[in-house]
């Protein structure tokens, strides 16, 4: 009788590049801000609408990193038009600011405030699965035992002394390499405590 260790592997979930690898992503948005302020600078004037071209990097960064980096993106996208009407000589209304200012912060603040959500629900999640993994390993060493015992129990009731120690070691054994197994992947340290009552290893 053998009951695996190890959970059986599940399909693996593949996030996306710019959560994988934040850095890259934060690259690729640097890159797209100075693109956009490089456009608005060189070309158009105050009535086209390049500006809103900074929600691509905005929204990049607010759902790589979340809502302080999406709050700090939008701030950013807002410095950077200031620069172009500081640099531009543009002298714009206050419903003309409101009008690019807002909806810039708002989706960095927004984009940011579901990604944290959606990562903390899917922390939740995982830590549901483990701990349902886990109760079912735990039923399974259960029923590990009370087999062992019972066909134990069977051999010395039927005069087969060794057979039934044969058994009732190779049971504790295996309730202690399975205990032992759970409690690593419990995060508890790596311990690997004894089953109690097992027997000692044969010498030989």
């Amino acid at each position: 009788m053998t009951i695996s260790a190890h959970p059986p592997a599940g399909l693996a979930t593949r996030d996306p590049w710019f959560r994988r690898r934040p850095g890259l992503a934060l690259g690729v948005a640097m890159a797209l801000f100075a693109g956009v302020l490089a456009l608005r600078l060189l070309a158009g004037d105050p009535v086209d609408a390049y500006s809103m071209l900074y929600a691509l990097p905005v929204a990049l960064v607010a759902t790589a990193t979340g809502l302080r980096g999406g709050t700090l993106a939008g701030l950013a996208a807002v410095g950077l038009m200031a620069v172009w009407a500081e640099v531009d000589e543009v002298s714009l209304s206050l419903p003309g600011w409101s009008s690019r200012v807002v909806p810039l912060l708002l989706l960095g603040v927004l984009i940011g405030q579901a990604t944290d959500r959606v990562r903390r629900a899917e922390g939740e999640r995982s830590r549901l699965e483990e701990a349902a993994m886990l109760h079912r390993q735990a039923i399974e060493i259960n029923d590990s035992l009370v087999q062992g015992m019972a066909a134990a129990k069977w051999s010395f009731d039927s005069g087969q002394v060794e057979s039934g120690k044969e058994i009732l070691e190779v049971t504790l054994n295996e309730a202690q390499h399975l205990v032992s197994g759970l409690i690593r992947r419990a995060d508890m340290g790596g311990r690997s405590e004894s089953v109690r009552g097992a027997a000692p290893p044969s010498s030989g």
